[in-house]
């Protein structure tokens, strides 16, 4: 078989299966790999077998070509052929190729007999861990052949690249786990710092009010009532904000990608003009910082478009020694663009994400000059891409 088209059969299979890689579809993209192999070295049959978790078994994992008959045939090559399979994961890199009736640790079996009279194997190795094995690929043709340098040089490559995807695929669930379980903490952390400390506060005053009503005192039970209100009022507020945060879906494009969308919204919504300019050629941040940042941003607009009275309204991404810099600005009535109550709260809310991605919020706004509201926050240090990989 020709080097090269081994080679393109490499290429076509790996962009195919990596362009998007799929967490927890091992399997099947092993599965697509090994048929790919399997018409471009034209064997028979083929088996892929990982290594167990305890690291004492080969298990199989996906096959093609074999049926129910040849199975256990095909299981019998596994820790036999040619001396060169080993769970311990000593197995060779290089693929090496057996004539089945020649083999000598072959035992317990009828070669003349046996429907795959040869085979390549190769061991499957993950990049992190090279020398270390951890699984097999074996293919079986149905008669004795030579097999060129070509097609070992192209079997060869197929293991190194379905080693690097049992990696890659791994990978991505430990960190698909590490982020749900972030998830769960952010969302615990924020029932704590807002819902659960306002209701214990309210709590408190209706001890304080009881007391307060059982002596007659009816200006410090009058304190505690409005008290209590208003706590109610700043966690009814912070539930809505909760709910919306869990429930945001930010565009898989990340960040300039939701907020191109935000923008098209409010275009759509408001008779107000928005410009946005994007200094910035490429952004990646923590999805954190991406989830409080987009929320401070539709919740500027979201002010603009119900209180400024505007006509013409900006978004400019930029960046300046060392810090994002995010600012919205209108034309409008300018001390009217936060109402006074959602105003209050919206305001409040802003700066407290701002605070937790180590930013803050300026609020710029005076009557008919419009208002002006600017979210700064340092870039995150370069660490934090390691630990969400």
């Amino acid at each position: 078989m020709p080097l090269g088209s081994g080679d393109a059969a490499v290429t076509e299979c790996v962009m195919h299966e990596l362009a998007a890689p799929r967490t927890g579809e091992l399997k099947a993209i092993l599965a697509t790999f090994l048929e790919t192999i399997i018409g471009a070295v034209g064997a028979a049959a083929g088996v892929v077998h990982l290594v167990s978790p305890d690291g004492h078994a080969l298990q199989i994992m996906c096959s093609a070509g074999v049926s129910a008959e040849l199975q256990k045939e095909a299981e019998s090559f596994v820790d036999q052929n040619c001396e060169r399979s080993n769970i311990e994961g000593k197995l060779d890199r290089v693929a090496c190729a057996a004539y089945v009736g020649t083999c000598a640790t072959r035992q317990n079996g009828n070669h003349e007999r046996s429907s795959f009279q040869s085979l390549i194997t190769a061991s499957l190795e993950t990049p992190g861990y090279p020398g270390t094995s951890v699984g097999v690929l074996n293919l079986f043709f149905d008669a004795p052949r030579e097999v060129s340098s070509g097609a070992m040089h192209t079997v060869a490559a197929f293991a190194e690249m379905m080693g690097a995807v049992i990696e890659h695929t791994r990978i991505n669930r430990e960190g698909h786990r590490t982020e749900l379980l972030a998830e769960r903490r952010v969302i615990a952390n924020d029932i704590h710092d807002s819902l659960a400390q306002t209701l214990t506060f309210a709590r408190m005053r209706i001890s304080l009010l009881l007391e307060a009503i059982r002596t007659g005192n009816e200006l410090m039970a009058n304190k505690y009532t409005r008290d209590i209100d208003e706590a109610l009022e700043i966690s009814q507020k912070s539930a809505r904000e909760l709910i919306t945060d869990f429930r945001s879906e930010l565009n898989p494009g990340g960040l300039l990608a939701s907020l191109e969308d935000l923008v098209a919204q409010f275009r759509e919504r408001n008779n107000i003009v928005l410009e946005y300019k994007n200094r910035l050629v490429d952004l990646a941040l923590p999805i954190e910082h991406e989830i409080q940042v987009f929320n401070i941003m539709r919740e500027a607009l979201t002010n603009i478009g119900r209180h400024s009275g505007a006509t013409h309204a900006r978004l400019l991404v930029d960046a300046d020694f060392g810090y994002y810099i995010f600012t919205v600005e209108d034309n409008g009535v300018g001390a009217h663009t936060f109402a006074p109550v959602e105003g209050h709260f919206g305001v409040m809310i802003m700066r407290e994400r701002a605070q937790r991605i180590g930013g803050e919020i300026k609020v710029e706004s005076a009557i008919g000059s419009g208002t002006q509201v600017q979210l700064s926050f340092p870039e995150p240090s370069s660490d934090w891409r390691t630990a969400s990989e």
